[in-house]
């Protein structure tokens, strides 16, 4: 509200001395032609903006006129009794507001209906405050009170708009929710392809050819949700939300999702087929256990393709430590440290096939140091190091240890 309009309700007014019977004259009047002026301003309303839809009340009267007709009566009346602020008549006008927001406008061109209504009520105020000779501080006055009215009506409709968008931001997310159940579902009755296409279209999301499906961590308990745009599916009702991104490969999809989860972390599963998005959650799943447990960076979101080997060798832990305590038995009577020398040099050894100066620089030690190692590594194991597949076993169980930090570091970091 402007000073020029609080003074004009905090101190008497120019309209106030205006003698009490020119007054209800000017409502007797002002009342007699309101269904006029309605019709009037509605008429007017219709020709400046065509596209909006006449609704009609049960009687078959359009609301619209119903409303404008409601609030210059209610107008009126103020003015006949001068009790304080008009009372904006409810109903109506969150009505308005309702339906400009649940068929997807702004409030723009509401508002601009109101000031034009405004603006024609005060020439036919103006022609009866001319009739019955109210003084013209009186009638300007009139135009303070006829804004303050309609900031009233505005906020009516800002209200009724606001209720509007939230129950259709509600149910968009009970959809998009509906849908994310269905595309990450492990089995599926019936065809899940139609399924997919009648749920996706409800919220006029595109079906994409390809899928990857993220699980991510909560940076707090009250974080706001990530701004990852309209065309990703995010659930935050989950304790570590999901969500659901189309096309990840697509041009700039990648540099878009890094700037939307800053500051957020989780992983991100691997491109699949938009029916086989369950798998791709398995895998990102699986990438967030293991950043609990330490096993992988954490502190940022990353792509399950980017972390294939820790993922390949640190979730079967069971037939991995099997496998280990098999193919590693002659390593059980070394001493703990120089079995892991050992063990570092067997893997350095596997993953190069050099000689020994190649493996030595790898691992930081002199070329004679790892000489005398693998000497004694074919000694150990006989003639069982030169069988592939013993090989590959050892290479794989080596390389998970590594991955869980029980082989040296230095090796670790060199043989990446």
């Amino acid at each position: 509200m402007t000073a020029a309009r609080t003074a004009a309700v905090t101190t008497r007014s120019a309209w106030h001395d205006v003698p009490r019977f020119q007054v209800r004259r000017f409502a007797a009047i002002a009342m007699a032609e309101a269904p006029a002026l309605a019709e009037e301003i509605l008429c007017e309303i219709q020709r400046e903006y065509p596209h909006l839809p006449v609704v009609l009340d049960d009687s078959g009267e359009p609301m619209a006129l119903v409303g404008i007709r409601r609030a210059i009566e209610v107008f009126v009346q103020h003015l006949e009794h001068s009790e304080g602020r008009p009372t904006v008549p409810p109903g109506v006008f969150q009505d308005f507001g309702r339906g400009e927001g649940l068929n997807g406008r702004s409030l723009d061109s509401l508002q601009a209906i109101y000031r034009m209504g405004v603006r024609l009520a005060w020439r036919r105020f103006a022609d009866i405050g001319q009739r019955v000779e109210i003084p013209p501080p009186a009638m300007y006055e009139l135009v303070d009170a006829g804004y303050e009215y309609l900031d009233g009506l505005v906020d009516q409709s800002v209200r009724g708009y606001a209720e509007a968008a939230a129950r259709q931001a509600g149910e968009r997310l009970r959809l998009q929710r509906r849908l994310m159940e269905l595309l990450l579902a492990e089995h599926h009755r019936g065809d899940p392809a139609e399924a997919l296409t009648e749920r996706a279209a409800r919220i006029g999301w595109p079906l994409p050819a390809k899928v990857a499906v993220g699980v991510l961590l909560r940076p707090a308990r009250e974080a706001m949700a990530p701004a990852v745009g309209q065309g990703v599916l995010l659930d935050m009702e989950y304790e570590q939300p999901r969500m659901v991104v189309p096309e990840p490969d697509a041009a700039g999809r990648p540099e878009l999702m890094h700037r939307a989860l800053a500051g957020w972390s989780g992983a991100i599963g691997p491109p699949v087929p938009l029916t086989d998005a369950a798998k791709s959650l398995r895998w990102a799943e699986s990438a967030v256990r293991l950043m609990e447990r330490g096993l992988l960076p954490s502190g940022e979101v990353l792509y399950c393709t980017e972390h294939t080997e820790a993922l390949v060798l640190l979730q079967p832990e069971e037939l991995i430590d099997d496998l280990a305590l098999r193919c590693l038995a002659p390593l059980t009577h070394c001493g703990p440290t120089h079995g892991r020398r050992l063990a570092e040099t067997l893997l350095a050894w596997l993953e190069t096939r050099g000689g020994a100066p190649e493996v030595a620089t790898r691992l930081g030690v002199h070329p004679q140091t790892v000489r005398y190692r693998l000497r004694q590594i074919r000694e150990l194991w006989g003639d069982e190091i030169g069988d592939p597949d013993r090989r590959f076993e050892l290479e794989l169980v080596l390389r998970a240890q590594r991955l869980r930090g029980e082989l040296g570091m230095m090796a670790g970091r060199r043989a990446r």
